[in-house]
């Protein structure tokens, strides 16, 4: 809105410093500036209104029995994050540009269905909240919509099913008919592997700050014809404009980091977690870095392996030895070190560390190759 605004009066009035809204890189440094204001502003407010309401955290039974301390606490952070993420985007960002309007929509719905779950959790007092196949609909609906969307649009003409394959030159891969269904799994595994991710003060939200740096500077050199020519990458007409939403992102998790560090104030709950999971998997999908996410989401990917692993290996050997039998101590994984004695915060910092490294792989993908 205000982008269109200050756009409007630098065309008819062309007063000075107004030619600064054309570039990109300006908008995005308004958007994180902007992002971390507002999860500022806003943090303080809904976590005494979370607080007012009691609307605290139930203590879990299935976890660490020295994280029942935590139980009270404010959930329903995320929506922290995401006010903090949409409201700079209709500032700063073109409300009519195809790949805003995708990447808004899926933050939208898939924060909706994670505050429907946090809501029967923790007003309702559902034990389990929203039942996982009323979730998994949810989060197919985001899926099929972007993936028919790529598919079918004029906009992505040329470019629909087609991905980069990481390290190799000059080659793309193409999925064909499976490209819908890939869509759909992405941004299904990534939305629970995010929710999973999200077990220790400042985890989850850290990592996909990380990961939106990443991103962004992918959309960016997507989106210029000369750098993707240079890097031979995929040109993606329109998609520098993902460097708005992934720096408002960057600003919003550093900002609910404020207040979700160690000791966190405020978690997120699934209002945050399956927004944000959803978010970076189906921004992976727009700037065609589908095969790129095992790497940059590796921290994710390997929270929602340990939990596959542990759970079909439990039931395998309670069939096979009439007792089941654990591969970690307790899973997501990061649960498996804090049994092990390391203090969570170190435990977070660690995630941080192997976070940036698998980004600067990431990066370093684009031009080895």
């Amino acid at each position: 809105m205000l982008y269109k605004l200050a756009e409007y009066i630098n065309e008819n009035f062309n007063p000075p410093g107004f030619d600064l809204f054309r570039f990109i890189t300006f908008r995005s440094a308004l958007s994180a500036i902007t992002a971390l204001l507002i999860s500022f502003f806003l943090g303080p407010r809904i976590i005494k209104y979370l607080q007012k309401k009691q609307i605290g955290e139930a203590r879990k039974e299935d976890g660490p029995q020295f994280h029942w301390s935590k139980a009270g606490t404010p959930t329903m952070g995320g929506f922290i994050i995401l006010f903090s993420v949409l409201i700079p985007v209709l500032f700063w960002g073109d409300l009519g540009n195809i790949y805003i309007i995708l990447i808004l929509f899926v933050t939208i719905f898939l924060g909706a269905v994670g505050f429907t779950d946090d809501y029967l959790k923790v007003i309702k007092k559902y034990k389990k909240g929203l039942a996982e196949r009323y979730k998994l609909v949810g989060q197919i609906t985001v899926g099929l919509v972007i993936g028919c969307s790529i598919y079918f649009l004029p906009q992505f003409d040329g470019i629909h099913s087609i991905t980069t394959i990481p390290f190799l030159k000059g080659y793309e891969f193409d999925f064909s008919y499976m490209y819908i269904p890939i869509v759909v799994f992405i941004i299904t595994a990534t939305s629970n592997a995010v929710n999973f991710t999200d077990g220790l003060d400042g985890l989850a939200a850290g990592t996909v700050g990380i990961v939106a740096i990443t991103l962004g500077i992918i959309a960016y050199v997507s989106g210029n014809v000369e750098t993707a020519k240079y890097l031979n990458i995929i040109y993606l007409k329109g998609n520098g404009e993902l460097v708005i939403y992934c720096s408002a992102l960057v600003g919003a998790t550093l900002g609910f980091l404020w207040y979700n560090s160690y000791p966190a104030q405020v978690f997120m709950g699934d209002t945050g977690s399956l927004a944000l999971g959803g978010a970076v998997g189906t921004l992976c999908v727009l700037v065609k870095k589908e095969f790129m996410l095992p790497i940059l989401g590796g921290i994710f990917f390997a929270e929602a392996l340990s939990v596959i692993f542990q759970r079909y290996y439990f039931k395998y050997t309670r069939k096979r030895f009439g007792e089941g039998r654990r591969i970690f101590r307790m899973a997501p994984v990061h649960h498996h070190f804090e049994m092990k004695g390391i203090p969570e915060p170190k435990i977070v910092t660690r995630f941080y560390i192997v976070a940036i490294i698998l980004a600067i792989i990431t990066l370093a993908s684009l031009k080895i190759r």
